[in-house]
């Protein structure tokens, strides 16, 4: 195993020298951009692990040096590109990242992207402006939740899980041509039942908004994002409801990536480290200091940031986590391993 694991390092780092190497032509346009990126004959066959935000190459061409050519073409408005506000300048920001690894592997390479323009006179980012933003959120996002598999490539097959096994549960929002936003577990609960009642018996996994509680007594634990309109609860399974059907049940947040508090954030425990870790921003995780105790859910903006157009309540289930021992018991039942909107 640990030649294995050797070997794999040093194809990791080959991938990067390499990569490091291209070429990477970036043409800001007025509302789009161009991008052609050079790969090294040795990339090629990985030309589909190259992304623009969360956007593949909209062109690839094999050159007769054996050399390929990416062509990213795309609007502002799309592949997640950050919209910001620096005094007289309009800046939009993004990464070219290559991702020869599983999609919960943090990227090989990144290459920072950024088109500035002349700030608009009197003009407001979409999100600071709140009214518009709720009109825009209710009308324009879409909430969803599914269980995936253990290599994280795919949607789930079955929904038995054996006890003290993970499982990765993804949560997502399609934005449309909604500026970016950064999307939020705020509180996640397990239950027998696929709706919560006053006096439900409930497994509490994600609470004081945004703090992951299992990863402190157990070893769940947010997997780094892909993107910032998607995340990865990778959650071990408990012993709450074994043999049962069980339900998880998440207040999805969709909120501004360059805002977070103490009433906005992913946190979890992090043991080597002994502390509570910002998922977003490791330098900030003083604003997880607070799931020790209660944190402040007073929010900053206006009441309109807090209507429901912004949030979610997704439930994903049935599951059914069982003893290893008495796996062959259990058939999986028939059902989507997705939220039940």
């Amino acid at each position: 195993m640990g030649t294995q694991l050797y070997l794999g390092v040093i194809v990791v780092a080959l991938f990067a020298t390499t990569v490091a190497n291209a070429e990477i032509k970036v043409n800001c346009e007025k509302d789009s951009i161009s991008i052609t990126w050079r790969i090294h004959p040795m990339l090629v066959p990985y030309a589909a692990r190259h992304f623009l935000g969360n956007c593949m190459a909209s062109r690839f061409n094999v050159l007769p040096s054996g050399e390929g050519n990416a062509e990213f073409n795309y609007k502002l408005d799309d592949c997640n590109f950050k919209r910001l506000i620096k005094g007289k300048k309009l800046l939009y920001k993004n990464e070219l990242t290559f991702r020869p690894r599983p999609r919960s592997s943090p990227a090989s390479y990144v290459v920072p992207i950024e088109c500035v323009y002349p700030r608009p006179e009197g003009w407001i980012p979409p999100f600071l402006n709140a009214g518009s933003g709720v009109a825009e959120g209710r009308g324009g996002l879409k909430f969803h939740m599914l269980l995936l598999n253990e290599r994280i490539t795919a949607v789930a097959e079955t929904n038995v899980i054996p006890l003290g096994s993970f499982m990765p549960i993804w949560a997502t929002v399609a934005q449309e041509s909604h500026q970016p936003l950064l999307l939020l577990m705020e509180e996640c609960v397990a239950a027998t039942t696929p709706e919560l009642q006053a006096n439900s018996n409930v497994f509490p996994i994600i609470t004081n908004k945004g703090c992951l509680l299992d990863s402190e007594k157990g070893n769940s634990m947010f997997l780094p994002r892909y993107h910032s309109s998607a995340i990865t609860l990778y959650l071990q399974s408990f012993k709450f409801g074994l043999g049962e059907e069980v339900y998880i049940h998440c207040k999805l947040l969709a909120w501004d990536p360059e805002v977070l508090s103490e009433s906005k954030k992913a946190c979890h425990y992090v043991k080597e480290n002994e502390r509570w870790e910002l998922l977003d921003d490791p330098m900030q995780s003083s604003i997880c200091d607070c799931c020790s105790r209660t944190c402040n859910t007073r929010s900053k903006r206006g009441d309109e940031w807090e209507s429901n157009g912004f949030r979610h309540t997704s439930v994903l289930g049935p599951l059914i986590i069982i003893d290893p021992l008495q796996q062959n018991t259990h058939n999986a039942s028939d059902v989507s391993i997705a939220d039940q909107d």
